[in-house]
């Protein structure tokens, strides 16, 4: 989750903010802001759609979200009876602070998260390979799902992260415009972990 790219506008940077990502690391709040980011506002009905909640509970957890600046209330719809909210960034990255160490809160409240969204990016993939067979024949072979173990240094691993972000960032949701994507458009995702292996003894490091 860490990056060393600059941060658009459209997302937030989150550092040291305790509460946050301790509000992040629910699993329950990252599906709804997730919700809200990638697909628009939604009521605590709809946003329970996706949490597993009841309606009560998402509201619960929406207005955890607005006390740490993730969500607002959006323009009712109709004869605005149901509370309708918005996120207020289009995503959010994860980055170590700009100086001094990490604090072992810190690094716990980070590792929470990040244990969350993979979790979170797990059970996603495991409902895609259930429900695959029932995918037309284009959709199955454009999926790719690809495990390789690399040989590189610091420096390499970071080019290599930069280069893929540069590839992925017309696709990405935050900033796409639906109406200009081709007929037939999907969301989609991509998962994307590249970490160093601890090292062994005798091996090289």
């Amino acid at each position: 989750m860490t990056t060393e790219q600059p941060v658009p506008e459209r997302y937030r940077l989150v550092t040291d903010d305790l509460g946050l990502l301790r509000a992040l690391a629910h699993p329950a709040r990252l599906a709804i802001l997730t919700r809200l980011q990638a697909e628009g506002p939604a009521t605590a009905t709809e946003c329970a759609e996706v949490a597993g909640l009841s309606p009560s509970a998402c509201s619960y957890h929406l207005r955890t979200l607005a006390k740490h600046g993730m969500v607002e209330d959006a323009p009712a719809r109709g004869d605005g009876r149901e509370r309708v909210w918005r996120a207020l960034q289009r995503g959010w990255v994860l980055r170590d602070p700009d100086e001094g160490e990490l604090t072992p809160d810190l690094l716990a409240a980070q590792s929470a998260v990040i244990e969350t969204v993979l979790a979170d990016a797990q059970a996603r993939l495991s409902d895609y390979l259930g429900q695959s067979a029932r995918e037309s024949s284009e959709w199955r072979t454009a999926a790719t799902l690809t495990h390789t173990v690399l040989l590189a240094d610091a420096d390499e691993l970071r080019e290599i992260a930069a280069r893929i972000s540069e590839i992925l960032d017309p696709y990405r949701v935050v900033s796409r415009d639906p109406d200009e994507a081709p007929t037939g458009a999907r969301l989609a995702e991509a998962h994307l972990r590249l970490f160093p292996r601890p090292p062994r003894a005798g091996r090289r490091k």
